[in-house]
């Protein structure tokens, strides 16, 4: 199976909707391409998301994830792509991306982009003793 720019992102219900919790994933291997030079970027992607009715299947985030790899992309513009896309497909309560992007040229980059739901309110911490 080769990876395609189209993926579709499938969900499934959210087996607890009444309660907050959140869903942690680390995508170790996310590779794109540099606009400029064409060359390989590698990252780190660290998705946080508090579901509201829907999550994401896992197999299809990957092949969606996967189809970045021939595509030139800013990293700034590929974070806030996969965001977009997740936002438009879970609407959930809160998400985070965090991409972090492997040394190129003696510069790391970071990326965090978040999307929260406006009637959406964080559960205080617990401390715990």
């Amino acid at each position: 199976m080769s990876p395609q720019a189209n993926t579709a992102l499938e969900t499934f219900a959210n087996p607890a909707p009444e309660r907050d919790y959140t869903v942690r994933m680390i995508i170790p291997e996310f590779t794109c391409l540099c606009p400029r030079t064409g060359q390989p970027d590698f990252a780190t992607l660290e998705l946080e998301y508090v579901a509201d009715r829907l999550c994401v299947e896992l197999k299809s985030l990957k092949l969606y994830i996967w189809s970045f790899r021939d595509r030139g992309a800013f990293h700034e513009a590929v974070t806030n792509e996969i965001v977009a896309l997740l936002v438009h497909t879970l609407a959930p309560r809160f998400l985070r991306l965090t991409a972090r992007f492997n040394v190129r040229g003696g510069i790391a980059t970071t990326v965090v982009a978040e999307h929260r739901d406006p009637a959406w309110v964080a559960p205080a911490p617990v401390t715990l003793p």
